[in-house]
């Protein structure tokens, strides 16, 4: 079985195409492949509430590109959903409809909750009887999510991202909301073990050289990396250490925001499994096609 899913957000828009093997009552995901193209729609929208005429025309491109991969792989089902952007421009829906018309690839413009559950649908072994507060930082938004006994107690999306955060975008009620909800939500709970998800945290994890198999990072070491960044100047960033340049610039933004989470819920560590949307939506792909029979 043959599986894509397309994650349209605020910063990048990215393909998987994933081959589902069964073998001996178990079954194994194989990615066959990933593509990420750096269309930052997030950067017209949370300016001038619409994406422009330019990014639309690329955005199109990039949809007949990704639909003919989609086919050339004889893919059995696809999931293609837009995140904080595509939801908030005033021109999205239309954009969607065209796509569907002129490509025959259906967009589903999702919800910040809606986007929450999808990724947590990926995190299901990482969760266990301790407390956690799961940290997606987007492009545009933020989502909350805190676990208690393997039970999600609270969720929430907040309008903070990366993208957004580059102009000093985001108001202060709006952090100050964030913290509110962790402090009320996370009470007198006193070790709550953070979860990072999303590109800025994999590539923070990734600078941090660390040692085989380990998958976690502590608030003091998000420090030091994000210091480290902050020693470089945007130029640097992208030719000393090698950073893309829609990376480049957002990845200290998105510390700072991973970084409020952690201090307003009093978490110290942060474990960072490098799944996201994609991975979630292969979860509900394979869950709605693994009981038919092969054509």
């Amino acid at each position: 079985m043959r599986l894509a899913a397309v994650d349209i957000g605020s910063n990048a828009i990215r393909l998987q195409i994933t081959n589902v093997t069964h073998y001996d009552g178990n079954f194994t995901f194989k990615k066959l492949e990933y593509l990420r193209f750096p269309l930052r729609l997030g950067m017209d929208v949370f300016h001038s509430q619409k994406i422009s005429d330019k990014n639309r025309r690329k955005f199109i491109k990039l949809m007949k590109a990704f639909k003919l991969l989609i086919d050339l792989y004889e893919v059995d089902d696809y999931m293609v959903c837009a995140t904080s952007a595509m939801r908030e421009s005033s021109n999205g829906r239309e954009i969607v409809e065209e796509v569907k018309e002129d490509i025959g690839l259906k967009i589903n413009i999702i919800d910040g909750n809606q986007e929450a559950e999808l990724i947590n649908m990926a995190l299901g072994t990482y969760i266990d009887e301790k407390s956690y507060l799961h940290i997606d930082v987007g492009g545009g938004s933020t989502e909350l999510n805190i676990y208690s006994k393997r039970q999600k107690i609270a969720s929430k999306s907040f309008k903070i991202g990366s993208v957004r955060a580059l102009d000093d975008n985001i108001p202060l009620s709006v952090w100050k909301s964030m913290n509110k909800f962790i402090a009320e939500k996370i009470g007198e709970k006193t070790k709550i073990i953070s979860i990072g998800t999303g590109g800025n945290i994999n590539k923070i994890f990734e600078l941090s050289n660390p040692r085989k198999n380990k998958r976690y990072l502590d608030m003091e070491k998000i420090k030091e990396i994000q210091s480290y960044l902050e020693s470089f100047s945007y130029e640097d960033r992208i030719n000393k250490l090698n950073l893309n340049p829609d990376r480049a610039d957002v990845i200290i933004p998105a510390s700072k925001i991973y970084l409020a989470a952690m201090t307003a819920a009093g978490s110290q560590k942060m474990i960072v499994p490098d799944v996201g949307l994609k991975d979630g939506l292969m979860q509900v792909l394979y869950a709605k096609n693994k009981n038919k029979k092969p054509l």
